[in-house]
């Protein structure tokens, strides 16, 4: 059996989250102090809207999200508002905030896989959304890496629109 670096290893690291209490003042020192600009105003999201489940359930939840892409990452902010789900538990944890997930992409055909096999060596998933853009699966990598695991499987369409993240900076 494979262990995480050898089933994440072949993919590409897309996307650093991060968890903070307030979104603003992270958008401002991000831009400001580290010259992380192209942040655009952060939207409200709900759970519910996205059917993202949260330990196998849709739950009520809502939190502000932005993100821009940098170096050839996206960094993703999440200001968690209410209800309950890994970014509520991450900044009940850490109330100060911090460095909460890692996604990992690859096309939608090796979702599966990827996926299957993380579970098969016992990484748990906290959350699932199926978009039309990209399947996504949050592992519970707490133990073993510090942060939750993101696998994004990209559909032909959301291929497009990663490109058009990426311009949009």
């Amino acid at each position: 059996m494979n262990t995480i670096n050898e089933t994440i290893a072949g993919l590409e690291l897309a996307q650093i989250g991060w968890v903070v209490p307030d979104i603003y003042a992270a958008v401002k020192f991000l831009s400001g102090a580290l010259g992380i600009a192209g942040f655009p105003e952060p939207e409200h999201v709900r759970a519910q809207d996205l059917a993202m489940t949260y330990h196998g359930k849709v739950v009520a939840a809502e939190w502000l999200t932005t993100q821009t892409y940098n170096g050839g990452t996206f960094i993703e902010l999440v200001q968690p508002l209410s209800g309950q789900s890994m970014f509520h538990d991450y900044l009940a944890q850490y109330p100060a905030g911090g460095t909460q997930h890692l996604a990992f992409r690859l096309p939608v055909s090796g979702f599966g896989r990827v996926t299957d096999e993380l579970q098969k060596q016992g990484y748990p998933v906290i959350s699932e959304v199926d978009h039309p853009i990209a399947r996504m699966a949050f592992f519970d990598t707490y133990k073993t890496l510090g942060v939750v695991t993101e696998i994004m499987g990209i559909t032909p369409e959301g291929w497009t629109v990663v490109e058009q993240m990426k311009k949009g900076r």
